[in-house]
């Protein structure tokens, strides 16, 4: 990918595009590509320490964004959101879907490996992205970026969404000695813009029923009634 492509899916054009290019830079094309170079080098030439900037830079915009539009939401719940937005897997589908990992610089042996696809190496260059931007043209630049990149998220963000049902409802099961939960997709309705997702989540012993506007939302809403039949109580995290 060009990176006056990225520029436009990112929505920011740098005055500074040896900035961006840092910032697609893992430690493994570094190591390789600069050869004999001091340890202080190759570090000022990667993106592992735009990614520390990056973390701080993400997680005050977010928190500022969540704040203002949720001015009356309890402390619990604005930070549950936050961490969800903020998390490697949000981080790794905000990446996929502007093709960061075509514009990623790495080494043959983490190609070889996959590494464009990797969710650790997509969210940290994120992170990296959004601290360029923002040595680039300051924290407003930046932040602006945050939220066209992150818009469907945070649209979609609210306390009960931000759980991670599956998670919970596996280690709940590991915990009693029983293997994970399957999902199984059992139908749709609704017109292809409205919708609907039904699956079922099955384990040892029981079986439930979700729903959602996609396939994710309807697993997580699955998993969310299995844990509600397991505790016989209401879901984890209604009281956060």
């Amino acid at each position: 990918m060009e990176l006056e492509q990225l520029e436009n899916a990112i929505g920011h054009r740098f005055r500074d595009p040896l900035l961006l290019e840092r910032a697609l830079t893992h430690r493994s094309w570094a190591h390789e590509e600069l050869p004999g170079r001091a340890e202080a080098e190759i570090r000022a030439s990667d993106n592992e320490t735009l990614e520390f900037l990056g973390d701080s830079v993400l997680g005050m915009a977010i928190a500022e964004e969540l704040f203002r539009r949720n001015p009356e939401m309890n402390e619990g719940h604005l930070t549950l959101m936050k961490h969800r937005l903020v998390s490697m897997d949000t981080l790794a589908e905000v990446a996929v879907s502007i093709s960061l990992g075509d514009a990623v610089r790495v080494g043959r042996g983490e190609e070889m490996t996959g590494g464009r696809k990797k969710k650790a190496l997509l969210s940290n260059t994120v992170e990296a992205v959004i601290a360029a931007i923002f040595l680039d043209a300051g924290y407003d630049a930046a932040r602006d970026a945050i939220y066209r990149l992150f818009d469907g998220h945070l649209r979609e963000a609210t306390p009960q969404s931000s759980l991670d049902y599956k998670t919970l409802l596996q280690e709940t099961l590991q915990a009693a000695k029983l293997s994970a939960p399957a999902y199984t997709l059992v139908g749709s309705d609704g017109p292809p813009h409205e919708r609907t997702f039904f699956v079922e989540a099955s384990w040892e012993g029981g079986t439930a029923r979700g729903e959602g506007r996609s396939i994710k939302a309807a697993e997580m809403s699955a998993a969310s009634e299995a844990l509600k039949q397991l505790s016989g109580t209401e879901s984890p995290g209604q009281d956060v």
